[in-house]
């Protein structure tokens, strides 16, 4: 009898001694951290809380600029956020810090009725979005989208990656009122020269058209547009390149805001292309391909559409790279779902 075993640390990849951790983490841009402390310097109403994760949240910087407008509440997730709305009820700013299915599963009812309720002007960031933790189902936010875009009142963000993150943080503090704010710490420093990414609130960003330079709003159409949210922006470009030097043409978008939802670009491109694909690290129930699915339907649309994520399971316990293989969110696995949902309709 064989036994087979997975490999869900990717041959040890994601390990690394301690000093070596340390040494590069500290090589390391904090762009959140960063962009807060660069705000709180500009408005002086910005208060910061974090549950007892400063490092991990890069919000240790706020603390150490401004301690008097730092609180640590400790894990104690739900009073964080009661005691954010109150805050923000006194003509307060508060950001509320902590892993994503921490800032959103745990203290559901607390977000419910005293941040989006009332409207208050209550930010949570989280971190450690869908698969990106190998810490297992207990720390795997794949619902978190879902439970934020079924809140009245409330904005949901999904920067692509660090270059975004910037105006992910900006759009989020201009805004007045509740927003959750979902995003990965940058694993490395932007190559030099590296531009960084606008975000209009409530748009979705064309990237890619069918043709080189062409942007998504102005080309003719295509075989398919792939509408990709936060860290499977960029293998969505991979597999669209892939795709496309197969003579396939794919267009790609980057839906940065989950809520408002831009039903005009995704009516308007449905009557473009044959089929539209979602790529998402979360569950395809409740996020980004609910969202389109929404959409499509409330059209009346018959453009065919593919939602690409975590289908209606729990994952586990592994590396990022072995989850997004393991749940088809590399570029090859996206360009091969593409190719087989095309195949099909021919």
């Amino acid at each position: 009898m064989t036994l087979a075993v997975d490999d869900f640390t990717q041959g040890g990849a994601h390990t690394a001694t301690p000093a070596t951790a340390a040494a590069a983490a500290s090589a390391i841009p904090r762009y959140y951290g960063e962009t807060l402390l660069a705000l709180a310097r500009e408005r002086r109403n910005i208060v910061c809380l974090s549950a007892d994760l400063t490092a991990s949240t890069e919000t240790d910087l706020f603390r150490d600029t401004f301690p008097e407008r730092f609180i640590n509440p400790g894990i104690a997730e739900a009073n964080m956020v009661g005691l954010a709305g109150g805050l923000a009820r006194s003509g307060l700013q508060a950001w509320v810090h902590t892993f994503c299915v921490f800032a959103t599963r745990r203290p559901f009812d607390q977000i419910a009725m005293q941040v989006a309720y009332p409207r208050t002007d209550v930010k949570i960031v989280g971190f450690l979005p869908g698969l990106s933790t190998i810490l297992g189902v207990s720390h795997q936010a794949i619902d978190d989208i879902a439970l934020m875009r079924a809140l009245p009142n409330m904005t949901v963000i999904e920067p692509s990656g660090p270059a975004q993150v910037p105006a992910a943080v900006r759009a989020a503090a201009d805004h007045k009122g509740p927003v959750y704010l979902r995003m990965l710490r940058a694993p490395a420093a932007l190559p030099a020269g590296t531009p960084w990414e606008p975000l209009e609130l409530g748009r979705i960003q064309p990237l890619e058209g069918i043709e080189e330079g062409v942007g998504v709003g102005v080309g003719k159409g295509g075989d398919a547009l792939l509408i990709a949210s936060g860290l499977m922006v960029e293998p969505a470009r991979a597999a669209a390149r892939a795709l496309r030097a197969q003579g396939i043409a794919v267009a790609v978008a980057n839906a940065h805001t989950l809520k408002p939802f831009d039903e005009a670009f995704v009516q308007a491109q449905s009557r473009r292309h044959g089929l539209i694909v979602t790529v998402e690290n979360h569950s395809i129930v409740g996020g980004l391909g609910s969202a389109v699915a929404e959409v499509l339907a409330e059209a009346g649309s018959g453009t065919r559409l593919l939602r690409l994520g975590v289908r209606d399971s729990f994952a586990q316990g592994a590396s990022m790279p072995y989850l997004f293989e393991r749940h088809g969110l590399t570029a090859a696995g996206i360009a091969d779902a593409v190719r087989a949902v095309l195949k099909d309709a021919r």
